[in-house]
């Protein structure tokens, strides 16, 4: 079966790993990939499936493809979480798509292709029983990839669907990912994710994070990396040392808190509460002064108050986080807050999610505004075409969720650093110049 295929990859950034392991699929099997999609014979779209507006933008992704029929498009493969938790309700219903696949099913795409090119609908959900680790394809700049380290969760927030989705927390192997980052080539930031980072290895019997960070470090191949997804139960005093002392760990670490107040955290089924979080993050900054912390919080979480929703934003200016990013509470059916009473309003979430953005927008402009005159290390990401400059980050921003730095340059190589002089500073981003 010599095709060529295209793909649509949507979700996060674990998601866009499953992709890579079936981008790898079809080039062991010899096909051709494309990024034109009018040119593809199979599309596949790997589905995000947390949120009901994921589900949505997936859904509305196979019908666009669909619109390819007629052309090139033989087939639409349609996998990721989507399918993985919604299979008996999207594959009679979704009959664009002729291959449903889960989010394991590696080894099952060229099988239910052939079938499909027989003529049968597949629904190959749930076929291959565990995660495969085989070659990727990067779909990253070759400077900057992503190591998912687990998968599925230990947790049951009130209103997260992933446990249901991915199941149970099941971490890789340490020897299959200090393979796999090997396999990587030359890295400049190896970014690690998990729905839980800091729960690798407690599956397995132990808690063996910080272990894991020491021997990718050792890998020659990587140059830096940077931390995801720590919940902040188990930020331990040996990663914070680790942090620390490792020079190849950048300063950089992202805590999701969603909330601030005990009784909704309560709610949410998190565990911590208000003073917790602002010892942690008081015993980051004491141990590593210049560690940039970003989090994520949900606005209009069920019978929020206004005075919780306020106490939030006091929250943020008492922690005074270098990163932020802020989510209307989705009521999602099959979750614990689903049924739970006081469930608010649309345009009231809304309005709370903007006076959070508001609150932070003034903490990440003071934030940058010291940077103001300094000279500060750039990885550099290539030119923005808009702005003529070029573009690249600081260790304080990572990839696709934070700002980014813009400056002038006679010459910069991306996937190097450069230094650069900040001219000047915005909300969330800074400007200068080569030093």
């Amino acid at each position: 079966m010599k095709k060529v295929f295209g793909m649509i990859s949507l979700g996060c950034d674990k998601n866009r790993v499953d992709g890579e392991r079936l981008l790898g699929e079809i080039k062991r099997h010899g096909c051709e990939l494309t990024d034109d999609l009018s040119r593809a014979q199979v599309v596949i779209v790997n589905t995000c499936a947390f949120l009901n507006a994921a589900r949505e933008e997936s859904i509305d992704a196979v019908l666009e493809c669909n619109g390819y029929r007629g052309g090139a498009l033989e087939k639409i493969v349609v996998t990721g979480c989507l399918p993985q938790k919604f299979a008996d309700e999207v594959f009679p219903a979704l009959t664009e798509a002729d291959v449903l696949l889960g989010v394991n099913d590696v080894s099952a795409l060229f099988p239910a292709l052939e079938r499909a090119y027989g003529g049968e609908r597949v629904n190959a959900v749930g076929t291959v029983a565990r995660e495969e680790k085989g070659e990727r394809v990067l779909s990253t700049p070759p400077h900057l990839k992503y190591l998912k380290i687990s998968d599925g969760c230990f947790h049951h927030c009130t209103y997260c669907l992933i446990p249901k989705i991915r199941g149970k927390y099941k971490s890789v192997p340490m020897e299959e990912l200090l393979e796999e980052a090997r396999a990587l080539g030359q890295t400049e930031e190896l970014v690690l994710v998990a729905q839980d980072t800091t729960r690798y290895g407690e599956d397995f019997g132990e808690n063996n994070f910080v272990n894991l960070i020491k021997n990718i470090s050792k890998l020659d191949n990587i140059c830096r990396i940077r931390l995801l997804y720590c919940y902040p139960d188990a930020i331990s005093d040996e990663l914070i040392a680790e942090i620390r002392d490792n020079p190849k760990v950048l300063h950089y670490l992202d805590i999701p808190l969603q909330h601030s107040e005990d009784r909704i955290l309560k709610l949410m089924g998190r565990k911590g509460n208000r003073a917790e979080y602002l010892a942690l993050i008081k015993k980051l900054r004491q141990n590593i002064p210049d560690l940039a912390i970003r989090t994520t919080f949900i606005a209009g979480f069920p019978s929020e108050t206004e005075e919780e929703s306020a106490a939030l934003c006091g929250f943020l200016r008492e922690a005074k986080f270098t990163n932020c990013g802020f989510f209307a509470y989705s009521r999602e059916p099959d979750t614990g807050a689903y049924r739970m009473k006081g469930q608010i309003p649309a345009h009231t979430k809304q309005k709370r999610v903007r006076a959070l953005y508001k609150a932070q927008q003034q903490i990440s402009a003071a934030y940058l505004n010291d940077y103001v005159g300094k000279t500060v290390e750039v990885l550099c990401e290539g030119i923005d075409y808009d702005k003529q400059c070029f573009v690249g980050r600081a260790y304080f921003q990572a990839a696709e969720i934070d700002g980014s730095v813009y400056f002038t340059a006679d010459k910069a190589i991306v996937g190097e650093y450069c230094a650069v002089k900040v001219l000047r500073s915005d909300t969330y981003d800074l400007y200068g110049e080569k030093a």
